[in-house]
């Protein structure tokens, strides 16, 4: 006995599918890849952004880039934050730095480096 496919003449036999189907998937799977390669980038270029405005002539600027090292605790950044805090000259910004630096380097304590 025969079965009768829900999708007569769109489906083949073998299992296989249509090529459209597959174009689409390969089409979705590159967007997928080239969004993420995209991401990666511009997370790079940010941070090195930051870094760059922490000693920015704008005290704004030196503190937008201190709240965003804060929620990114790491080795690499705890360094950076210690030569802040010996050009800073600013004393709120360098006791914001001083805090950050200290709640950096108990988190690293704890966990290990990140």
């Amino acid at each position: 006995m025969r079965t009768v496919s829900p999708l007569p003449g769109r489906w083949p036999r073998a299992g296989r599918w249509p090529k459209a189907v597959r174009t689409r998937t390969k089409v979705l799977l590159f967007g997928f890849a080239l969004g993420a390669a995209i991401g990666v980038v511009l997370a790079q270029q940010s941070m090195g952004r930051h870094r760059r405005d922490l000693f920015s002539a704008r005290p704004l600027r030196r503190l937008s880039a201190l709240g965003y090292l804060s929620g990114h605790p790491s080795v690499e950044a705890v360094r950076l934050l210690r030569d802040y805090v010996a050009w800073e000259q600013s004393p709120v910004l360098k006791r914001r730095a001083e805090t950050v630096v200290r709640r950096m380097e108990a988190t690293l304590g704890r966990t290990g480096p990140v």
